[in-house]
């Protein structure tokens, strides 16, 4: 059996995690031509736990890439290119928390009227 962190379950969640449930809640809310601010929350929010996740799997992804004897994984979980794989959690985390963020001002700027 080949020794390699892509081989992992937890390489298989960040590529879930990371792209298929983001791009699906994207799609969705994109696509719905209603949706409710408590549904708008619950998306925002699950961008940011996902971002959340994402991270402690890249993080623990590379403690994974150190102890294999693949070099493959060591140059894309524990070098310079992981900087690139923490984008995609900061781009949905940043989303997350706009989706919120308007939420809550669009909440209050019709409390006040």
């Amino acid at each position: 059996m080949v020794e390699s962190a892509f081989f992992e379950v937890d390489f298989f969640a960040l590529v879930l995690c990371s792209l298929f449930i983001p791009v699906g809640i994207y799609i969705y809310l994109l696509w719905t031509p209603s949706i409710s601010r408590l549904a708008v929350s619950v998306f925002g929010v699950a961008l940011i736990a996902l971002s959340c996740l994402d991270i402690f799997l890249l993080r623990r992804l590379r403690t994974v890439a150190l102890a294999t004897p693949s070099l493959l994984d060591d140059k894309v979980f524990a070098s310079e290119i992981t900087v690139a794989l923490y984008l995609l959690p900061v781009l949905f985390g940043g989303v997350g928390v706009n989706l919120v963020s308007h939420v809550l001002i669009d909440h209050l700027k019709k409390a006040e009227h």
